[in-house]
Parts: structure tokens; C-alpha cells; sequence
């Protein structure tokens, strides 16, 4: 039973696991409920992975490549093309917001909202650097983590020979993290069965419809995203075609739609993108993690968009062009400036909101609906992380080409040029 289980493709499990979780909340709501501790299960085991994994990978990462390439200019290009991709993303949901009739006739009653203390600039540098390392470690402080392992594996790199001890430690870290990893992704199908069982039993369809607009403006808005701006940088950056590309993510989409986690998926997009893809696992332990924490094409491009233009569509204030401008700048800004800030995603929003002058109350609105919404808005974020680093990689020699999807991909351009 277990052989023929495993027998069966990953992501075939996977979407099984999906659609089963979502029927059993559909048509048995109480037994859906009661699935979630199969999700919880799943979302602590991974939550075990990302500390270990992304401060032993960060800094096998940096002692690694550093032997072999310019790690400044590896960095260059991954934000410049994170920021890029948050700026388009912003553009989308800006032109869909308006395409759509986004404010339906709704009768909600505002609950209050509790407005977030968002920390000035100064206060965001500061909370770069980790008083205390093992606190940050524990809290799961992952940008704080993320700055100290650089600083660990910079300073191995210029010890040298007086460090390779520790720079032999760390790489072997790494490679027991990434075997622990595999393992506890077998549990994927399980996690997102209970997962979606749970979200399904617990609002039901009946609590999506009032708010239907907005929920299919943002869908709409995030599929266009990766099929035109991850599809053309796939296809031209990445030298990859789309379709094989997203077959090959597919299993860590559905992770990051079930879990609403970037930094709890972690573990399933390095394993993808090193595993399916074939980049570099060095790169891909630098740029991932960087990845889940400054990459926000779903949380801060695209969500604000649409939400401030919602909102100020419920409200009857008008936006013109100064307006909209306003708002792709700050969801750009604001999806690197408030990154590792609890709630990131409603702390964008409410700097947009703010930036705007549109009321904050509207945030009770679409409050409802926000885990549906994070849901899709993560498993964007997520897929952003792996095209991103793809293109990277190929664009660095970092990729194995004997790795499908790469295979396929050249063999069929062997094959156009023959003909």
C-alpha cells in the first residue's frame, strides 16, 4: 500500500491531498474542522526546518560560492530583479483594480481596527542587526538571522585556512538539513489535505460570495502576474519553458496556497528548485531565504493595489492619476520596508492607506476574507522567490542542465534548430 503510494508522481499526491481537503469541507464542514491537526502538524514540522536550515544553508552558501563567484554582483542581481518584479506586480494590481467593479453592495457592520504601529526607517535598519543572535534564533527573527549568518560566513571566508574547520561544519549542516527536509516533505500530501479541509469547513462558500469581486480581482491579478511577467522571465531569463517550469513548482505552490507561509515553505522551494530545477543549492540557500523575506510581488505589489482601490471605491473617493501613483510607489517600498514585520502584509496596506489618505477603517472590509486572499497571495510571492533565482542561476552558469525540467527544454530547441 505504502510502495503504490509512493509510486504515485509528488505533485499528483499533492493536488489529491488538495482537492480531497477541500470536498471534506465543502460537504462535511464539521469533519473538515476537525482535520486541522493534521495541518498544524505539518505547518510545525516545517516550522522545525527554517531556522536551522536557513542559517547553516546561508552560510554554507556564502563560504561555497565565494571560492568560485562575485557573491556582490549574485546579490545585485536578485533585489534588482525582486524590486522589478514588485514594481510590475504593483502596475498589475493597479490595472485590474480598475478594470474590475470592485465594491459590491454589501451590508457589513465595520468591526474596529486596530491601526499597527509601523516603525520608522531608522528603527527598520536597527532591527537589521540581532542584539542577541540565539534570541533572534529563537523568536524566529528571520531577517535578523538571515544578517548574521552573512556576517558568520563572511568572516570564515577571510579567516581562510584558520576557519575551514567551521566552514566544513556548517556545509555538513547544511546537507543534514537538506536530508531532513526531504523527509519531512513526505508529508506534504497530509499537511495540505487538513489544511484545506480546515479553511473550507471553517468559512464555508457562503462567507466568499459578498466579497467575491475583490477575491477574484486579486486571483486574476496574481495569475496574470506569473503567467506574463514569471512566464516571460522564465522563457527569456531562465531559458525555460513556462508550462514545464510550473509543472515542476507545482507541488510547492500548493504548499505555499495551503500554509499562507513563505518562510514556512522554506524547505519545499529550495528542495524544488535545487532537486527539479537543478540551480545551484548554494545560490538557492542565499537567495531563497532573501527571497521570503524582501520578495513581496503578492503582499505588497499587487494586495495594496487592489485593496486601496477597493476601499476607496466603498468609501466613493475618487483616485486620479497622482493617486495611483502614490500607491505603486509605497506597495513597492513598503513590501521591502516593513519585511520581518509581523502582519507584513495588512502593514503594507496600511501604509498605502495612509500614503493615499483613504480611511483605515476599510481594512474591516476585506478583513473577513484575508486568509483566502494570503493564501494566494503567498503561494505568488513564493513562485516570484524560484523564477527569480532561476534566471539568476542561468544567467551565472548556476544551473544543471541534465536536471529536468532543463533537459526537456534543450532537447526540444536541439531539435527546432536540426529541422
Amino acid at each position: 500500500m505504502l510502495k503504490a503510494w509512493l509510486a504515485i508522481p509528488f505533485w499528483q499526491r499533492v493536488l489529491g491531498g488538495f482537492l480531497l481537503g477541500a470536498a471534506l469541507g465543502v460537504f462535511s464542514p464539521a469533519s473538515g474542522i476537525a482535520m486541522q491537526p493534521f495541518g498544524q502538524l505539518f505547518i510545525q514540522a516545517i516550522q522545525m526546518l527554517v531556522v536551522p536550515l536557513i542559517f547553516c544553508a546561508i552560510v554554507s552558501a556564502i563560504t561555497s560560492l565565494q571560492q568560485h563567484h562575485n557573491m556582490a554582483r549574485l546579490a545585485s542581481k536578485t533585489v534588482f530583479l525582486f524590486v522589478l518584479t514588485a514594481l510590475i506586480a504593483s502596475i498589475i494590481g493597479l490595472a485590474v483594480g480598475t478594470w474590475v467593479d470592485l465594491a459590491p453592495a454589501m451590508e457589513l457592520t465595520a468591526s474596529e481596527v486596530v491601526e499597527r504601529d509601523i516603525p520608522p526607517f531608522s528603527q527598520i535598519l536597527l532591527n537589521l542587526v540581532p542584539s542577541n543572535p540565539f534570541a533572534a534564533m529563537v523568536e524566529g527573527k528571520v531577517l535578523q538571522i538571515i544578517v548574521f549568518a552573512v556576517l558568520v560566513g563572511i568572516a570564515i571566508n577571510q579567516l581562510a585556512e584558520k576557519a575551514e574547520p567551521a566552514r566544513a561544519f556548517f556545509q555538513s549542516g547544511a546537507e543534514i538539513m537538506f536530508q531532513i527536509t526531504r523527509l519531512v516533505l513526505e508529508l506534504t500530501p497530509l499537511g495540505v489535505f487538513g489544511l484545506m479541509a480546515w479553511v473550507v469547513g471553517s468559512f464555508g462558500l457562503e462567507t466568499l460570495l459578498p466579497l467575491g469581486k475583490f477575491i477574484f480581482a486579486m486571483y486574476l491579478a496574481c495569475i496574470i502576474h506569473i503567467v506574463l511577467t514569471y512566464g516571460l522571465l522564465v522563457r527569456y531569463g531562465a531559458k525555460l519553458k513556462p508550462w514545464q517550469f510550473l509543472k515542476a513548482i507545482f507541488p510547492t505552490q500548493v504548499v505555499a496556497y495551503s500554509t499562507s507561509s513563505s518562510y514556512g515553505t522554506l524547505p519545499s522551494t529550495h528542495s524544488t528548485v535545487t532537486e527539479r530545477l537543478g540551480v545551484d543549492k548554494h545560490y538557492a540557500s542565499f537567495s531563497l531565504p532573501l527571497g521570503a523575506t524582501i520578495n513581496m510581488d503578492g503582499c505588497g505589489g499587487i494586495y495594496p493595489a487592489i485593496a486601496a482601490i477597493f476601499i476607496a471605491q466603498l468609501y466613493g473617493i475618487p483616485l486620479g492619476v497622482v493617486e495611483y501613483g502614490i500607491i505603486m510607489v509605497t506597495a513597492t517600498i513598503a513590501a521591502i520596508g516593513t519585511a520581518g514585520v509581523p502582519g507584513s502584509a495588512m502593514v503594507m496596506l496600511t501604509v498605502t492607506l495612509t500614503a493615499v489618505g483613504l480611511p483605515l477603517e476599510g481594512i474591516a472590509f476585506i478583513a473577513a476574507v484575508d486568509r483566502l486572499i494570503d493564501m494566494m497571495r503567498t503561494a505568488t510571492n513564493v513562485t516570484g522567490d524560484m523564477v527569480v533565482t532561476s534566471v539568476v542561476a542561468r544567467s551565472e552558469g548556476l544551473i544543471d542542465d541534465s536536471v529536468e525540467p532543463n533537459a526537456k527544454a534543450l532537447q526540444l530547441t536541439a531539435v527546432k534548430e536540426s529541422s
